[in-house]
């Protein structure tokens, strides 16, 4: 089996884009049963740095000259959220911890980028969280439970600790591919040949 790593946080579009192009790779993998993928938490700016603002001249210039770009030519429907400050990811992150768990972690991920980067959601609130967790067929009861008591607090502490530490990543997303690190996005084509490579390995 290959492990597949991605790190990555739910507010970071060029992780959402990095998790489209991997369905993509994978996808033309003929040995698909044999990939094993896991998603792996990491906070851009954890509490108590601030978060960043959708009007700040930052964030409007990197998806004018980046993002919008980039979405073009992977042809990927993506918008700048207008949830101003941008949401903590800590409880969408705690809650994935809990989808984990329950055999729907890929789910969950893939439900979290789109609810910020299409609907605009705000993916730092309990209800919205609870909401998205309960479409992708979680208890709703029991997830609300488990963020509003922070049961997996320590459990995501650690995963950050892990990829701060353990792992190294400064840069999301970050892809480990059985042995190889690759930071950043790769295109779709070169992925698929670094997965074929590393399953025949």
């Amino acid at each position: 089996m290959l492990q597949i790593k991605v790190y990555s946080d739910f507010v970071c579009p060029y992780c959402f884009f990095g998790e489209v192009v991997l369905e993509r790779a994978l996808a033309g993998i003929e040995k698909r049963d044999k990939v094993d993928v896991e998603w792996m938490s990491f906070e851009l700016r954890p509490e108590p740095t601030p978060t960043l603002k959708p009007e700040g001249k930052y964030l409007q210039t990197t998806w004018k000259n980046s993002v919008y770009p980039m979405s073009e030519q992977l042809g990927i429907n993506i918008v700048l959220p207008k949830v101003s400050p941008q949401p903590y990811t800590h409880l969408a992150f705690e809650g994935y911890q809990y989808a984990k768990k329950h055999g729907l972690g890929e789910k969950y991920t893939d439900r979290m980028f789109r609810a910020f980067f299409q609907e605009e959601l705000n993916i730092g609130e309990i209800d919205v969280l609870t909401d998205l967790a309960a479409e992708i067929g979680l208890d709703r009861v029991e997830f609300r439970e488990v963020l509003e008591s922070r049961k997996y607090k320590e459990e995501h502490q650690q995963a950050l600790k892990h990829a701060y530490e353990d792992v190294g990543v400064q840069a999301v997303p970050t892809f480990i591919i059985g042995n190889k690190i690759v930071r950043g996005l790769l295109r779709e084509e070169d992925l698929r040949r670094l997965i074929k490579l590393e399953l025949e390995e």
